[in-house]
């Protein structure tokens, strides 16, 4: 039985060492924290509104489509890199069937531009 505890040992030691690092690092900012805000911090950052109003208010639209278009260029991104790695074993049907993605990618893009997301008035 002392053997399978001792076997065990380095885990309780790990999960033991974890725990003290995630409490002190969750601890420590209440305790050593400087706090003194200033108009800049707590104005309005991505989102446009004040970070203390009204949750139900209503939401520029505008936002919505700003994050359509990041999703966007976001997915063009993450396809792409494989897709250029494994270009020359794929073919012609790899091929289509990422201009065919490209595609609706940029009919999404178009969609963005006639609402006028890129436009900040």
């Amino acid at each position: 039985m002392d053997e399978l505890l001792t076997s065990y040992l380095p885990i309780v030691v790990f999960l033991g060492v974890a725990v003290l690092v995630g409490l002190s690092l969750t601890i420590a900012p209440f305790i050593i924290a400087y706090r003194n805000p200033d108009p800049e911090k707590l104005s309005a950052y991505e989102c446009g509104f004040n970070a203390f109003d009204d949750a139900r208010m209503k939401f520029d639209v505008r936002f919505y489509l700003v994050s359509i278009l990041f999703i966007i260029f976001d997915l063009e991104v993450a396809f792409l890199f494989p897709w250029a790695v494994v270009f020359g074993d794929i073919g012609w049907f790899g091929f289509a069937s990422m201009m065919i993605f490209l595609g609706v990618l940029t009919i999404g893009f178009i969609y963005e531009w006639k609402k006028g997301a890129l436009e900040w008035d």
